[in-house]
């Protein structure tokens, strides 16, 4: 189902793909014919997404179980399909992202909710952020503890920008603030008409090079593990290792 609210979209996102790999309604036919082609390339997404979103749950879960009670978004996508507001039903979420599109999709979206926001932010520079929406929905933002969701950022980012970015985050929470983040696997190396299909940008990186990518952000005992892998509630998902992801600390 195509809504009235993307008739605009003339190129496929790698956010509204995904809604169609979680069965949601906020996609165009761009977006599914790109998401047909890239499956063509690499075979079914479904399952590797709605895991992904598995993860991200239990990761929102597991703050909110630690005091978590406002989270700030980067690169949010389509907020739905289990996102972070619809999991922490109690907490106040900023979403923020670069796509012009899926910002206007994401704020008619949560039109009237008094507990969810959606606007511009870049990843790589916080004060891109409107202060206005942080002080609104990240409310106690660089003063007490929050959650902050880097998901799906990092594979677009170099190292040394993956480092600065994170390290700007840390120095502006709070301490005791949570972070939940993601790399990409090298799984795409072996399907070599896929990994053409995401651009010069993207960057698969070893597991072994991914906890020092965090820097002063310590992770929770379980470390950066495959995401199926994370606090697995049962059987861990049967699903190739494409993400790598875990939850840390700011410390101090």
């Amino acid at each position: 189902m195509v809504g009235a609210d993307l008739v605009e979209a003339e190129q496929p996102s790698t956010a509204r793909m995904i809604d169609y790999w979680l069965g949601g309604e906020h996609h165009a036919p761009v977006d599914v014919a790109a998401a047909t082609a890239f499956e063509g390339a690499y075979g079914p997404c479904a399952p590797v997404f709605r895991e992904l979103r598995a993860f991200l749950g239990r990761a929102v879960r597991s703050m909110v179980a630690d005091g978590m009670d406002s989270f700030l978004v980067f690169g949010a996508g389509v907020p739905t399909r289990g996102n972070v507001h619809e999991v922490a039903a109690e907490a106040s979420v900023l979403y923020t992202d670069v796509d012009p599109v899926t910002i206007r999709l994401g704020q008619r979206i949560l039109a009237g909710s008094d507990r969810a926001g959606y606007g511009f932010g870049d990843a790589t520079d916080i004060g891109t952020v409107d202060p206005a929406q942080l002080h609104r929905f990240v409310p106690g933002w660089g003063r007490r503890p929050v959650g902050v969701v880097f998901l799906g950022v990092a594979a677009f980012l170099d190292d040394e920008t993956v480092v600065r970015t994170l390290d700007e985050v840390y120095a502006a929470a709070a301490p005791g603030s949570r972070l939940a983040v993601d790399f990409d696997g090298t799984d795409l190396a072996a399907y070599p008409q896929a990994l053409a299909m995401m651009g010069p940008a993207y960057r698969m990186r070893e597991p072994a090079v991914m906890r020092s990518l965090l820097g002063r952000w310590v992770p929770t005992g379980e470390g950066i593990v495959p995401v199926a892998r994370w606090r697995p509630e049962g059987e861990p998902a049967a699903v190739p290792d494409a993400f790598h992801g875990g939850v840390a600390v700011r410390a101090d």
